[in-house]
């Protein structure tokens, strides 16, 4: 009773659910996101008492996730990363000089990997009504937090070796700013729902 209940992502709940309808409205939140994570990754905003600026890209990768569900998230970042491997500056530090597979390869490369999967985990959670709930959004994104850091750090020690000090080099500078993004997730999807419920009322 509670799958049948908890079934749906947000855009799932939102607009046509079937035929041709449907698919332009797919189309059209994979393309959206697809723009959406290229403009937060070059977000920046300063953090007091964080040695380095929060990106907002991380936000931008979980909330899709949680928003699109499973199977249209995991379209929507493969598709983010297809439009950065063709050599579009659309990742965090990207240039025209550093781009595309060579970027992708690079320090960043275990987080791309850890977005891929952050995505579907955060779209199943979605699937059992997490993003309807503020403590259960919180729960979610910081097991995507999780699921993103672990691949990204094992990347940075592979590539640089694990004499070197590899969490100060990709995750104690990041904890405050996460923290952040997390309470504003736990506090955004579960106003989404409430709205789409008076709408619907």
């Amino acid at each position: 009773m509670a799958q049948a209940t908890f079934d749906k992502a947000l855009v799932e709940a939102i607009g046509p659910s079937e035929g041709t309808a449907l698919r332009i409205k797919q189309a059209v939140l994979v393309v959206t996101g697809i723009a959406m994570l290229a403009i937060m990754a070059q977000i920046k905003v300063p953090v007091p008492g964080s040695p380095v600026a929060m990106n907002m890209g991380t936000f931008a990768v979980l909330t899709i996730g949680a928003a699109y569900g499973p199977r249209l998230g995991l379209v929507t970042i493969l598709g983010y990363m297809l439009v950065g491997a063709l050599g579009f500056d659309v990742f965090q530090s990207s240039t025209a000089e550093l781009n595309g597979i060579s970027y992708m390869m690079g320090s960043t490369g275990g987080y791309l990997v850890g977005y891929v999967l952050a995505t579907v985990a955060l779209g199943w959670f979605a699937r059992f009504g997490w993003d309807r709930s503020a403590p259960k959004m919180a729960l979610a994104m910081l097991i995507g937090n999780v699921i993103l850091y672990v691949p990204g750090l094992l990347w940075l020690g592979q590539l640089y070796g694990w004499d070197q000090p590899i969490l100060a080099w990709g995750l104690t500078p990041f904890v405050v700013g996460d923290a952040i993004k997390l309470a504003l997730a736990a506090m955004f999807l579960p106003a989404a729902w409430k709205l789409v419920g008076k709408a619907r009322g």
